[in-house]
């Protein structure tokens, strides 16, 4: 028995699962997660939580001060492994930064 199918492309990603989450970050139109300087231009009060603190957000950090969101699930990520895991490792800075805040 041969295979019939030539290529296939599996896209993860592109819906993601984040009602949980609503409420408590801000989401945009689609349910991804905001971050960084995406929310001071989106947070609408009666529908997101508002950016609690006086200093803006850090870049992926989502509407609950330190609480950072990478990959699929932020709003405007390109949707690649690789982005993916390079804002994760980017975000340990972010968290070393935030803790020191404390």
């Amino acid at each position: 028995m041969r295979n019939q199918s030539g290529h296939l492309f599996i896209l993860t990603g592109a819906s993601p699962n984040t009602n949980w989450l609503r409420r408590r970050v801000a989401l945009d139109e689609k349910g991804f997660i905001l971050t960084g300087r995406d929310l001071p231009l989106a947070i609408d009060p009666d529908r997101n939580p508002p950016w609690p603190l006086s200093r803006p957000p850090l870049m992926l950090e989502s509407s609950l001060p330190g609480v950072f969101a990478v990959g699929d699930v932020r709003a405007g990520s390109v949707k690649r492994v690789a982005s993916a895991v390079g804002e994760g490792a980017t975000s340990v800075t972010m968290v070393h930064q935030a803790l020191a805040e404390l």
